[in-house]
């Protein structure tokens, strides 16, 4: 086993990264936001749920209520 102890962080390491982010912002990218259209329920069909998932789901209310 390796006796060496990691140095601890130091506030100049985060204003370095803080100083990083600031830096690279300008070239991130935001994609444009696109609105999901509703389908109605009557054109969902063919969907199944293998029985052990429909228990799993079904129990899941016992730990959140």
């Amino acid at each position: 086993m390796s006796n060496h102890i990691a140095p601890r962080e130091s506030e100049t390491g985060l204003a370095e990264l803080r100083g990083d982010c600031a830096r690279m912002a300008p070239h991130w990218v935001v994609p444009a936001k696109t609105a999901a259209t509703p389908v109605a329920a009557s054109l969902i069909h063919g969907v199944t749920v293998p029985p052990a998932s429909a228990r799993l789901i079904d129990a899941m209310s016992e730990y959140g209520d």
